[in-house]
């Protein structure tokens, strides 16, 4: 599989632990030193405004998707490489998730989690097969993990879904799961 570009599902907000932010601008740095193009949704607050300005200051490649409705509320960045501005919230998610070759997962809210879950439904259901990676920033993605198992163990999903998604503690060891999906 060829990863030229990477979808950052991520909050639109801080979150408690300055750790949060730091892995996300590293991550951005990271992902342009790889060349992979960053495809994220738009805003240029929380998050998602340090993965992207982390990009950018590295000369990466960014493309940025936002709901008309967020352009304010998400200080939507139109200074990136690509820039477009959707109808509807469905209509963002898609246009990253086709735009992009693999998924990763930063510290988030319920829009970050909606979003996952939307790829890793589409991954179940066959139509993707795109590497999913979460980054679990001081074990903030934990009880996801349990609740996955949870999941699998009472018979709602086959084991495989939670194969679809690859755990990684820090922005290096998750560039290095998408470049060993790369190859």
């Amino acid at each position: 599989m060829s990863i030229k570009s990477v979808c950052v599902y991520c909050g639109s907000r801080h979150g408690a632990d300055p750790a949060y932010a730091e892995a996300a601008r590293e991550t951005g740095t990271l992902l342009a030193h790889e060349g992979l193009q960053l495809v994220y949704g738009a805003g240029d607050v929380g998050l998602m405004g340090e993965v992207a300005r982390a990009a950018q200051a590295e000369g990466g490649r960014t493309f940025g998707v936002i709901p008309e409705h967020l352009v304010r509320r998400e200080v939507g960045k139109s200074d990136l490489s690509t820039y477009v501005v959707t109808e509807t919230m469905h209509e963002r998610k898609k246009v990253m998730l086709w735009n992009a070759d693999a998924i990763l997962l930063l510290p988030g809210g319920a829009g970050s989690l909606d979003e996952l879950f939307e790829a890793l439904t589409w991954r179940q259901l066959g139509l993707h097969g795109k590497p999913i990676v979460v980054l679990n920033t001081n074990g903030y993605w934990d009880p996801l993990r349990a609740l996955l198992r949870q999941v699998t163990e009472q018979g709602f999903a086959g084991p495989e879904t939670a194969d679809y998604l690859i755990w990684a503690d820090t922005p290096v060891a998750a560039i290095a799961a998408l470049r060993d999906a790369r190859s």
